[in-house]
């Protein structure tokens, strides 16, 4: 599976764009793509999602970056040479959606399946199985990035928040949930805590 990432300048794929995309091929993890993009000139922006991302209105202009559709291009060939293209996250369809939104907009052939392989689910099933009660706030559930990162034994990611560490990470916790082992040596010093 391709775990990923995207950063965006909203939460809105209509009506905002792509700045960012981060992913790690579980099956080959020395195997990454990042690549950071202009936003399209039409496109929105949401302060709080710079804020989570870390970039400025003058980074998002910057046409010394590529366009979404050269990002987008790249992303494409690299990721049809995965030898399995399903792809999963924390927020796997926000991604896919920002990605298909992406390449319509840019009239790029979408080679991405509907079918997703999504972080808080695997971590919602794997505490439930574990006889741990998932935590809830306001009746949902409420495993998030960082909850979903501490609870597999590693810790949070850096802020402000980068598409690639977001990959890793989340590649990190799915191995650890799947396999019951730490997949990079960056965390092999952080236990999978079902395991000691």
């Amino acid at each position: 599976m391709l775990v990923i990432d995207v950063e965006a300048s909203g939460i809105d794929n209509r009506v905002h764009g792509i700045l960012s995309v981060g992913v790690v091929d579980l099956s080959e993890p020395e195997r990454k793509f990042y690549g950071e993009c202009r936003l399209w000139p039409e496109a929105r922006v949401m302060d709080e999602a710079l804020e989570v991302n870390g970039f400025t209105y003058d980074d998002i202009k910057d046409e010394r970056k590529q366009s979404e559709k050269e990002l987008l291009e790249h992303f494409k060939k690299w990721f049809l040479n995965a030898k399995i293209h399903t792809l999963a996250g924390q927020n796997a369809h926000f991604d896919l959606y920002f990605l298909m939104a992406g390449c319509r907009r840019n009239k790029i052939d979408i080679p991405f399946s509907h079918r997703v392989i999504d972080l808080h689910s695997i971590a919602y099933f794997h505490m439930s199985n574990s006889g741990i009660e998932p935590p809830i706030r306001k009746g949902r559930s409420d495993i998030n990035s960082d909850m979903a990162m501490r609870y597999v034994g590693i810790p949070e990611e850096p802020k402000p928040h980068n598409a690639l560490n977001g990959a890793i990470w989340e590649a990190e916790a799915l191995h650890r949930l799947f396999y019951d082992r730490a997949l990079f040596d960056d965390f092999k010093d952080h236990p999978v805590p079902w395991m000691k």
